[in-house]
């Protein structure tokens, strides 16, 4: 099973793991890539959407993307 798509997530950032029974919180910013990964968007594909959508540089979308899918690595949720 895909471990991104057992994942709860409230519209308020609130995450919920049911298999391992952990919560997590994030800012709108995470949220919105969680869900873009959650639909199967690529990193770049993500990196744009924030350019276009929020007031941000590509490298700082960049840096942003990165950060947030190794704290999704070191949590175990991809």
């Amino acid at each position: 099973m895909d471990k991104l798509a057992r994942l709860a997530i409230s519209e308020e950032g609130f995450i919920f793991d049911p298999v391992s029974g952990n919560s997590f919180t994030t800012n709108k910013t995470g949220l919105f890539n969680l869900k873009a990964l959650k639909e199967g968007k690529g990193e770049e594909e993500i990196v744009q959407a924030l350019t276009e959508k929020y007031e941000t540089t590509k490298e700082g979308a960049e840096k942003d993307v990165t950060d947030f899918i190794e704290q999704l690595r070191y949590y175990r949720l991809i």
